[in-house]
């Protein structure tokens, strides 16, 4: 129960960090609006970070862990610059950090409340089993939607809230199924897509397919669960 209240302590204080950003126009406004040209985006971001010296690692993993809280920031965005800034390796690890924190501060928070909203709307026999399948066979579930790039890391990280699954293991699932994008973001993204735009059509389209196959598996097994 504590954990679950220093994570909703986290989850507010970074909702007050997204509101205050937005209004004040700083890196939130500048990631959101549609109004700049991607390069201009980009170079926003860059002087944001850098604008910290020293400090700009730790500044760089607390907005990567926010991005990963609360759900319209375009995480994407942040990866990219944060291999200009930081190098592509540097830059992988420290968005990867912010990614697994992040996961384990969403986890945790619903972890404390969510079983007994759930049960609201759901019997408690049912949603004990169902718990039960995800603890089983969610942890693989969760490596698969972090793969997918256009998978909400948040949504994904409360629904495991929900099961039994370890805080650990949901962060563990996090780490291995996020690090082929975040290092490849951060080694890879800028440049290629800004010689090659047109990758982002056939990305698109196979991340449209991966995710409607494993929205498939979640539904079958649900389906199961509750007939």
């Amino acid at each position: 129960m504590r954990y679950a209240i220093l994570a909703w302590i986290a989850l507010m204080f970074a909702l007050g960090i997204v509101m205050w950003s937005w209004f004040s126009h700083g890196i939130v406004w500048t990631m959101l609006i549609t109004d700049l040209e991607p390069a201009l985006k980009l170079e926003r971001i860059k002087h944001f970070f850098n604008s910290f010296g020293l400090l700009a690692p730790w500044v760089y993993v607390l907005c990567v862990t926010v991005e990963v809280i609360i759900a319209p920031i375009p995480g994407l965005m942040l990866y990219a610059p944060g291999g200009l800034i930081f190098g592509g390796f540097q830059g992988g690890i420290l968005s990867l950090a912010g990614n697994t924190l992040g996961a384990g501060i969403c986890c945790a928070a619903v972890r404390g409340f969510g079983n007994a909203w759930m049960q609201k709307f759901f019997p408690e026999e049912k949603l004990e089993r169902t718990q039960e399948q995800l603890s089983r066979r969610g942890v693989w579930l969760i490596f698969l939607l972090r793969v997918n790039p256009l998978t909400s890391s948040d949504l994904v990280s409360y629904a495991a809230g929900l099961t039994h699954i370890p805080i650990w293991k949901v962060m563990s699932a996090t780490a291995f199924g996020m690090a082929p994008l975040c290092f490849a973001q951060a080694y890879l993204a800028d440049s290629v897509m800004r010689r090659y735009p047109w990758l982002l059509y056939p990305l698109l389209g196979f991340c449209i397919i991966y995710l409607i196959i494993v929205i498939s598996i979640f539904f079958r097994m649900f389906q199961k669960n509750h007939s």
